[in-house]
């Protein structure tokens, strides 16, 4: 049996990504009611992963429906064009050729110009070291996706300035059966490896914050 899981987080301020300044003296402030107003801009991201609890698998890529999950993904990700650092690409093919922590972005944009060195996470470091280039990304309505070693293979985390959970939700749902079953989980509760690898332990009576997915859940 596949389980697969879709971590989500959503209304994240952009500005953690940023390099908070420390010194008082080089802060930008601003006293304008307009700028007080403002609201803050967010983001939200998405963890893609799976588990053959079987077998002890765990990985997206330890899925028997992999291929279809991929088609799902392609799917509620049509409108966007993929570029990694080799050139323009589509979502099976990366996954396929690119490495962990390579940068993937989409697009709906004609033009672009991203460093994909800048925006790469290496072997010692992780996209928490990346805050500014992550946020300048996301700025421009851009998406980036990762490829993220797991115990067995990869995972996938991906990055977007909107909330495009929507595009997932029915794609991979349309995947459900009796051997491929879809949690939904709010990563602002998943705050522990226990609860990340819940279907270890709790697979019928999911934690607090994770909700499965069946043919008739509607949004």
């Amino acid at each position: 049996m596949d389980i697969f899981k879709l971590i989500y987080q959503h209304d994240i301020r952009l500005d953690r990504l940023r390099e908070r300044q420390t010194d008082r003296s080089v802060q930008q402030t601003s006293g304008s009611i307009e700028d007080f107003l403002k609201p803050d801009p967010t983001y939200s991201k998405f963890y893609f992963t799976g588990t053959r609890p079987a077998e002890q698998q765990f990985g997206f890529n330890v899925l028997k429906k992999t291929d279809a999950v991929i088609n799902a993904l392609s799917e509620a990700l049509k409108e966007y064009c993929l570029f990694t650092e080799d050139g323009e690409s589509d979502v099976r093919s990366a996954l396929a050729e690119q490495p962990a922590g390579a940068a993937m972005v989409l697009t709906r944009r004609d033009s672009h110009s991203w460093s994909f060195q800048e925006l790469s996470v290496d072997e010692g470091s992780n996209v928490g070291h990346k805050k500014d280039e992550v946020a300048q990304l996301l700025e421009t309505d851009d998406l980036l996706l990762y490829k993220e070693q797991a115990h067995n293979g990869f995972d996938l985390h991906l990055f977007s300035k909107q909330n495009i959970y929507r595009n997932f939700f029915y794609p991979l749902q349309a995947l459900v059966d009796d051997q491929f079953r879809f949690f939904s989980m709010n990563g602002k509760r998943i705050n522990s490896e226990r609860k990340f690898y819940f279907e270890t332990w709790a697979l019928d009576r999911p934690p607090h914050g994770i909700e499965e997915v069946f043919p008739e859940t509607v949004l």
